[in-house]
């Protein structure tokens, strides 16, 4: 198949080892960040925060945070050119929602009069993914992660190489970054940049998907 959808896919990988030489660009970073922005979410919620590591300081804090554990993905800390990270609001209110519906109806997107239908209706399914506490983490979680999957295609069409991280310390990025993430958390990050010529095993490798008929039913 020759779409370029289909081709920036299979030419995407999780990279192994960044050149730490190679910078993005700031013209392309403006394009990543937008592009972040306008991720979908359920209910319009961006229930996100997502803190660009660029400096070699804040990559250093970043390198910091695999004290204890993952330390296989330390290095890209300092090697990738930049990285994200992912963070959800684990307890995201009606009064952070009204901020999401007073945009939608400044932007044209939302008549002014079903402001209140759409902030009592549609928050309905934030509640009912909300426990008695007033934790949701695991519904907003699930937001960010489509986020992730915008950006890596992103990333792709972009021919920029990146790893996405489960392999993180929440609870050390969380003292680190406690400043910047104001009670978000920060599950996953994103690395992105330049693979190392010769030295990223990953690169060039064939996809290793099952088959279509495996995990597709048209019906």
């Amino acid at each position: 198949m020759t779409h370029p959808i289909i081709k920036d896919l299979n030419t995407r990988y999780t990279a192994k080892k960044y050149d730490a030489t190679k910078r993005i660009s700031a013209q392309d970073m403006i394009v990543i960040k937008e592009a972040i922005r306008l991720s979908a979410s359920s209910i319009n919620s961006q229930p996100w925060k997502f803190i660009v590591l660029e400096s070699d300081e804040a990559k250093q804090r970043f390198h910091d945070s695999f004290a204890n554990m993952h330390q296989f993905n330390q290095p890209h800390a300092k090697e990738a050119s930049h990285t994200i990270l992912f963070a959800h609001n684990p307890r995201f209110s009606k009064e952070q929602y009204k901020k999401v519906v007073d945009a939608e109806v400044t932007s044209g997107h939302l008549p002014a009069e079903r402001y209140n239908d759409m902030l009592n209706g549609a928050y309905g399914f934030a509640e009912f993914n909300t426990d008695e506490t007033g934790f949701n983490g695991n519904w907003t979680k699930a937001q960010t992660y489509i986020a992730v999957g915008n950006t890596l295609h992103t990333l792709a069409r972009m021919g920029i190489a990146s790893t996405p991280m489960e392999g993180v310390d929440p609870e050390l990025i969380g003292e680190i970054f406690k400043d910047e993430l104001e009670g978000y958390v920060c599950d996953f990050a994103l690395a992105m940049g330049y693979h190392k010529d010769g030295e990223d095993y990953n690169h060039g490798l064939p996809k290793a998907r099952l088959p279509i008929d495996d995990v597709i039913t048209t019906l």
